[in-house]
């Protein structure tokens, strides 16, 4: 479940994707400081659509992984009964709340006080393909403070501050645990999406660095390492043994290129390397390493030359700059850049960012790599795999996309302006 459409694969035990499907869905934005699903729709109702969608009669194992952190309040059916509030939305400071978890509880238990539950869009799916409502401990630990990493359970103190119980909150359980049935197929816990999607990229050795290219762009270096950087976050591999990874989101991925393109359509033409603007890429704020709400999108050196192509151009190499800092950011000296996401497919965007971080990027043979991942938890769940660190033999380049030398001067000039702009 992403921010913008729900994508499903069923792949084999090489991992290969024998039928896959994405289905869009609307992301609502009621106020600028807003995001939401209909989490009826597309939390409850799209997983089972998606699953009946695929028509595989063999099904071993199920997993559903998405974005964090989510919530809504449900009845005694599992049915939500408020928005789905997603990353970001401004009601993550309710209550004076610094965390969108704290937020998130404290607002939707005002708004439907005595609710059989809150859940996260993971708790949700689980329950309508199983009747369980669970979590990964993935999901829950982005669920921080009400999720305490230091005794790795709800936090009580925190959960009654915020108007709710440790009963009204979903059970939590292991990454590829076992939870519950579909069927005849066995229901992992599911996850997060960005941790399915790194399972199967094979980003696993010192230096590589993965950059997923979605709705939101998260940037992850791989070192030995517990490297603490201010804005950014830093936790143990999940498929590699030995190694730890730091990094974090921004907004800056498909949320504010989509808005772009709403505003400038999609231009043609050739563009002046030396002829390009430099946008400030925030309609709705910054999440690492800033994390905040306020920056808004600006356009930096515009002039008359510049027309709807240059603007566009500007738009997907600010999405690469931001990648770049935060790859500069996490101090780990890049040794391969990997990339995987929807935003693959759009030869623009991975062009860009490979002229914004002067180094080629190796493009995943599989774009759908949270479903992917999902399928592999899946795997784990049924009993077929014993470890996530076996699942980067599903790793598969399709191909790799150079920096062009005719940019990367210019490109490199207009970095350092917008490093500039950053401070």
């Amino acid at each position: 479940m992403g921010t913008t459409s729900v994508k499903a694969v069923a792949a084999d035990g090489d991992g290969r994707v024998v039928a896959s499907l994405r289905m869009p869905h609307r992301t609502l934005v009621p106020a600028p400081d807003r995001l939401e699903h209909d989490a009826d729709k597309v939390w409850r109702r799209a997983p089972l659509r998606a699953l009946a969608a695929l028509d595989q009669p063999r099904v071993r194992g199920v997993s559903v992984v998405g974005m964090v952190p989510s919530l809504t309040a449900v009845d005694g059916r599992g049915r939500p009964r408020t928005p789905g509030l997603l990353y970001g939305d401004g009601r993550g400071r309710h209550g004076g709340a610094r965390h969108d978890a704290d937020g998130f509880l404290r607002w939707t238990a005002a708004a439907s006080p005595g609710a059989h539950g809150y859940w996260p869009a993971q708790a949700v799916a689980n329950h309508s393909l199983s009747g369980e409502a669970v979590v990964d401990t993935g999901v829950a630990a982005s669920s921080s403070p009400v999720f305490s990493t230091d005794t790795w359970t709800w936090d009580t103190e925190v959960v009654a501050e915020a108007g709710a119980t440790i009963g009204q909150l979903p059970r939590v359980a292991g990454m590829g645990e076992a939870v519950g049935r579909v069927g005849d197929a066995v229901l992992d816990a599911g996850g997060v999406d960005a941790m399915a999607e790194l399972l199967v990229a094979g980003a696993t050795e010192v230096g590589d660095v993965l950059v997923l290219l979605g709705t939101t762009l998260i940037v992850w270096a791989v070192d030995t390492d517990w490297r603490e950087v201010a804005g950014l976050d830093t936790f143990p591999h999940v498929g590699a043994t030995g190694r730890t990874l730091v990094g974090g989101p921004s907004n800056a991925g498909g949320l504010f290129l989509d808005w772009a393109t709403r505003l400038l359509g999609r231009p043609r033409g050739e563009v002046d390397p030396d002829a390009v603007p430099v946008w400030a890429p925030w309609p709705r704020g910054e999440r690492a390493p800033v994390h905040d709400a306020s920056p808004r999108a600006a356009l930096h050196g515009l002039d008359l030359s510049h027309g709807p192509a240059a603007a566009r151009r500007a738009a997907y190499e600010a999405s690469g700059f931001v990648a770049r800092r935060l790859i500069d950011l996490t101090g780990v000296p890049p040794r391969r850049v990997i990339v995987t996401g929807g935003g693959t497919a759009v030869g623009e965007w991975v062009q860009a960012l490979a002229d914004a971080v002067a180094l080629p990027c190796q493009v995943v043979a599989v774009p759908q790599g949270a479903a992917l991942g999902a399928a592999f938890l899946a795997r784990m769940a049924a009993g077929l795999e014993a470890s996530t660190a076996d699942a980067a033999r599903w790793a598969r380049s399709a191909r790799a996309v150079e920096p062009d030398p005719r940019w990367t001067g210019p490109v490199q000039a207009r970095y350092r302006l917008f490093q500039e702009l950053c401070r």
